[in-house]
């Protein structure tokens, strides 16, 4: 929809000029604020309506997508606080904005609508408006498109905030501009003379808000903005800052970093981290995709170096701003290291680059202002970082070979069972269970599910002849002292059980023996019919526990679980349910 003539503007301007301070001294100061955000960056008000691009729904208009967008509550704010003014007013002295538009249809007029009554009275008027006369909108907002640069305009809206702070600033910029859209709305509105189905000065407010909202998004902020927000942002600023995010991954690579990533990034040197300008890169596994970061900002180092992690290695960089933000973006938040200028430095921490897959991969980044220092390489043991250091690659520990468990469907909680020496039918008495009655695992997880009885059932599958692995999808029947027992009467029984409260029980029994079962990381002194099974595996440490577990399982047994088998417990195995 086109503007009216240059001339016309002239006109109008002067009109305007005199009007929009009667409705700007009027706006509430949180609506006003709203509005004034609406071109600024995300954290100056992270649940904003700014948070999220505008889509107008079907025919909608921009300035009644813009409009909704806000919310019911700041635009019947607004509609309180103008409406008797916007009633009141003399609009007679505005020039003619409506002479070339279609002219309303003939007849009369009804009106139904339906819905939850969500709108506010504002956005109800402009909507019955805009059905009415489908171009006023529209020559509202091109108007005050028009007007925004016009030498009688353009200095009231660069007027002086009430303060210097980022609000104040925000505020005030909102609020002439809504000032302005309401003289032209309410202009346009008086000229048109729709019928009284039409709740006049509702519908100026409706559509001033929504033209308002629309040129916000597209006029540059103040120019005293940027530094306001940032010395609010660094106001509000607290330590410790701790988030996670799932970050998206490209070239084998991501940033926190004040700017983009160079092409190249040199990490052979520690093989996990290069410093780059104003933040640092990481070195991933995976080449593209999406994998597990968490942050922590601290008031200083790490009392220790955590366990658990592959790689670690701390290092320095310099901040020119403080406008750190993950590279690529990730569509959080920016500024997420302190947002001061000068010297930090951050701990990286890395696991799981050699599994090529990104739901195995981790990562952590503290950061801690410090001065420059020298880099410090604290744990170096994944065959990806001795690779592109240029060193042998170390054997990859026993554990690894079960982290396909995490993103498998019992990642969060089971019980795998393995037996030798004794045929299936005993097995499935031990576990409580008649072997005269399997049905198909898939039917038993139904019905089960529907009676809230997940844990009454156990699927078996036979490994071979001498060894029987038994799998509880959330049940824990195997991790039982007497159920081992009966099952190894005729040789050996494993079990490791999880659940997703961090839970864990590794046991082991033998000839109708229970040989050992507790918690794997509290337990340092096995016998020797288990010692050999558990050698070398250190469940003190944080992380891959359950895979632990599992190893010692295989160990002890001499039959661990494959992901084939778990894949045959879906479409090949026999469930049964537990009757005591």
């Amino acid at each position: 929809m086109p503007a009216p003539p240059d001339a016309v503007n002239d006109a109008l301007a002067a009109f305007a000029a005199a009007t929009m301070p009667v409705f700007a001294a009027r706006v509430p100061v949180p609506p006003a604020r709203l509005l004034g955000r609406l071109a600024a960056p995300a954290e100056a008000d992270p649940h904003g309506a700014h948070r999220w691009p505008v889509r107008p729904h079907g025919d909608e208009p921009d300035w009644m997508a813009e409009m909704r967008a806000l919310g019911p509550l700041p635009v019947e704010r607004l509609l309180g606080a103008l409406e008797l003014a916007v009633a009141e007013h003399d609009w007679d002295g505005a020039p003619d904005l409506v002479g070339d538009l279609p002219p309303p249809p003939a007849g009369h007029y009804a009106w139904l609508t339906t819905g939850g009554g969500n709108d506010s009275a504002a956005a109800s008027a402009a909507t019955v408006l805009h059905a009415l006369r489908p171009g006023l909108g529209g020559r509202v907002v091109a108007t005050v498109r028009a007007l925004v640069p016009h030498p009688a305009v353009a200095p009231l809206l660069a007027g002086t905030p009430a303060g210097p702070d980022e609000p104040s600033i925000a505020a005030a910029h909102g609020a002439v501009h809504l000032g302005l859209a309401v003289a032209v709305a309410g202009a346009v509105v008086h000229q048109a003379d729709p019928p009284v189905i039409v709740e006049r000065a509702a519908a100026v407010v409706g559509l001033a808000v929504g033209a308002a909202a629309l040129v916000l998004r597209e006029v540059p902020l103040p120019s005293t903005y940027a530094a306001a927000l940032r010395e609010r942002i660094r106001a509000e600023y607290l330590l410790p800052q701790h988030l996670t995010s799932t970050l998206h991954v490209d070239g084998h690579r991501f940033g926190l970093a004040e700017h983009g990533l160079p092409d190249e990034v040199d990490v052979t040197g520690n093989g996990l981290v290069a410093v780059v300008d104003g933040g640092v890169a990481v070195r991933t596994g995976v080449a593209t995709g999406h994998v597990r970061v968490e942050l922590v900002v601290r008031d200083g180092p790490p009392d220790e170096v955590e366990s658990g992690w592959e790689e670690i290695v701390e290092v320095s960089w310099h901040a020119a701003t403080g406008d750190t933000s993950w590279v690529p973006g990730d569509g959080g938040s920016s500024r997420l290291t302190p947002p001061w200028p000068g010297d930090y430095r951050v701990r990286v921490h890395a696991r799981g680059r050699d599994d090529n897959d990104a739901q195995l991969e981790g990562y952590k980044l503290v950061v801690w202002s410090a001065p420059t220092a020298p880099e410090v390489v604290h744990r170096r043991s994944d065959q990806l970082g001795h690779r592109l250091r240029g060193e042998p690659e170390p054997v990859r520990p026993p554990e690894h070979a079960y982290r396909w468990i995490r993103s498998s469907p019992v990642s969060q909680a089971a019980t795998v069972t393995v037996v030798t020496g004794v045929p299936v039918d005993q097995v499935v008495r031990a576990f409580g269970a008649d072997p005269a009655r399997p049905e198909p695992v898939d039917a038993v997880r139904r019905d089960l599910s529907l009676r809230g009885a997940a844990h009454t059932w156990i699927a078996a599958v036979l490994a071979d002849d001498d060894a029987v692995v038994v799998v509880e999808d959330n049940g824990y029947r195997g991790s039982d002292g007497p159920v081992l027992c009966a099952a190894s009467t005729g040789g050996r029984a494993a079990s490791m059980f999880w659940n997703v409260n961090a839970v864990t029980r590794l046991s082991f029994a033998e000839d109708g023996r229970l040989l050992a079962s507790s918690e794997p990381w509290g337990h340092d002194v096995y016998p020797p019919e288990v010692s050999t099974a558990v050698a070398g595996l250190d469940f003190a440490e944080a992380g891959d526990r359950v895979e632990k577990g599992l190893v010692a399982v295989e160990r002890f047994t001499g039959r661990g679980l494959t992901a084939a088998d778990l894949a045959r417990i879906d479409t090949a195995a026999d469930g049964y349910r537990i009757t005591h």
